[in-house]
């Protein structure tokens, strides 16, 4: 079962180490001692929390547009750069850096500047999944 130490569950759900053990005071993430006396929690009971999250989080548009992407990542544009006909914008959404490429005229047309906010809406066909290499033997 995968493990995680306080401080590695709050950077992956994006929220601070009180955070985290504040859930766990509350019942909202049960945690226990590993092998070197630090608190840790069970990965998947950290990834349902996550998912809990972010069923529970309002979406930040109320559009009556319907999509068939569901993976949108709502941030602040950090950074516009224009060059001919082509664009590259980034956002920071939450911890995510997001980096789009586009048309100029598309660009502009969004009249997209640093700190606009923006929703970058992902459709892929293709995702690569990475994980750490398992030291155990």
């Amino acid at each position: 079962m995968t493990q995680y130490r306080i401080s590695e569950a709050a950077s992956l759900v994006g929220v601070s180490d009180d955070t985290v053990r504040r859930w766990v005071h509350e019942g909202l993430l049960r945690a226990e001692k590993d092998a070197a006396g630090r608190q840790v929690v069970a990965g998947d009971e950290l990834a349902a929390r996550a998912t809990e999250i972010a069923a529970n989080t309002a979406p930040t548009d109320r559009s009556s547009v319907r999509r068939s992407a569901r993976n949108r990542f709502v941030g602040l544009v950090t950074r516009v750069e224009i060059d001919g006909l082509m664009a590259q914008v980034e956002l920071q959404c939450g911890p995510h850096r997001v980096v789009s490429l586009m048309s100029a005229e598309a660009a502009r047309e969004l009249r997209l500047e640093v700190g606009s906010k923006g929703v970058a809406v992902v459709k892929a066909t293709m995702v690569i999944l990475e994980t750490e290499q398992d030291t155990r033997a």
